[in-house]
């Protein structure tokens, strides 16, 4: 049953009718999912038992001449399948226009709750115990003694958590978002830039912060209506991906519909939406502060969600590298992954010895 709607409110009220009826038409009669699942049947998938849940991760191997490890994370309402397109970019750097000694080993686990990996049924699943998870991961069952981190929304709240929780771990973190933390520096130390963004981020909390405050408050009541309506968890999903997508005013302007709906399936074959939407409970706002000292790089695409300034994120790690990137929004990997893919191995490539 399709709601109404205001007249040419566009996306104003939220997710467009007229874009939701024809992409819902395009998943039933158009959409190959059969297709989509044999591409992903080709990624080494694997399974393992950590800290009581089971999480299901990818580990493609590097073919260069000596591979750095490396964890890259999604967040919400990503997925594993946000971050596929820098598996060969970074694996395989040769065949992509790269130096073969800038390869990597890459795992992209799917966080606890989403996709394939288990969902808990005991609350303190934080973005900071995913990460205790990514580190017993890295290190005891894939055994790597040190490995590089990325990765944005909540991946890249994650990768901050292990900087902060196991930097010995860590040879370097890239970033493409900085995420929101409880109160701030001293304002009197605050740039100009600092404190417009700020206020932006002020303003677009009361703008666009709606699902935020839901998810962090009553999932559960809202995880009825998505994990029973295809409909409903596409346009909440979807709106999502127009808001922080550099898609030129169309919703498969940057992500394909194909790759919108694949995304979408995973949600939904796996009925993790309330999962993942609980991660926001679970978390607690973090108080902005200094991170030990993990080499860290920042990639600033114009369409996220708020970029920082670039002085922003050197208070909170040690900033070594800043990119300002032409274009792309809040799924870099999947808007970008060449320009991403290359940003992280120039920065890396720096701390290789």
């Amino acid at each position: 049953r399709w709601p109404d709607e205001i007249d040419n409110s566009g996306w104003e009220y939220g997710a467009n009718r007229a874009v939701m009826r024809a992409l819902v038409e395009y998943w039933q009669h158009g959409y190959d999912w059969r297709a989509q699942e044999a591409q992903l049947n080709q990624l080494p998938h694997f399974r393992a038992e950590i800290d009581g849940l089971g999480m299901h991760f990818i580990h493609a191997r590097g073919k260069g001449p000596n591979p750095t490890p490396i964890v890259i994370s999604h967040g919400w309402p990503g997925s594993f399948y946000e971050i596929v397109k820098l598996i060969g970019p970074l694996t395989d750097p040769a065949a992509h226009g790269g130096d073969p000694a800038d390869s990597f080993d890459v795992v992209i686990p799917s966080l606890p709750g989403y996709g394939f990996s288990d969902r808990p049924s005991q609350p303190g699943t934080s973005t900071e115990r995913a990460a205790s998870m990514l580190a017993t991961l890295m290190t005891d069952v894939l055994g790597y003694r040190r490995f590089d981190a990325a990765g944005g929304d909540f991946g890249a709240i994650v990768s901050q958590h292990l900087a902060a929780t196991r930097p010995e771990l860590l040879i370097g973190m890239h970033l493409t978002y900085i995420g929101f933390y409880a109160g701030a520096p001293d304002p009197a130390t605050l740039s100009d830039a600092e404190r417009a963004y700020m206020q932006r981020n002020q303003e677009w909390r009361m703008r666009e912060g709606g699902y935020f405050m839901i998810q962090s408050t009553k999932p559960q009541t809202l995880a009825y209506a998505l994990n029973d309506s295809p409909a409903g968890l596409a346009a909440w999903l979807a709106e999502k991906f127009y808001a922080w997508t550099d898609n030129g005013g169309r919703l498969d302007g940057a992500v394909s519909k194909d790759e919108l709906l694949t995304n979408i399936m995973i949600y939904w074959l796996t009925e993790t939406i309330n999962s993942s939407m609980r991660t926001y409970k679970e978390n607690r706002m973090q108080p902005f502060e200094r991170l030990p000292d993990v080499p860290a790089a920042f990639a600033s695409f114009p369409r996220d969600i708020n970029p920082p300034p670039r002085e922003w994120v050197a208070r909170r790690v040690n900033l070594q590298r800043w990119t300002e990137m032409p274009r792309g929004g809040h799924f870099a990997a999947m808007e970008q992954p060449a320009l991403l893919a290359a940003d992280m191995r120039a920065f890396f490539g720096t701390l290789r010895g």
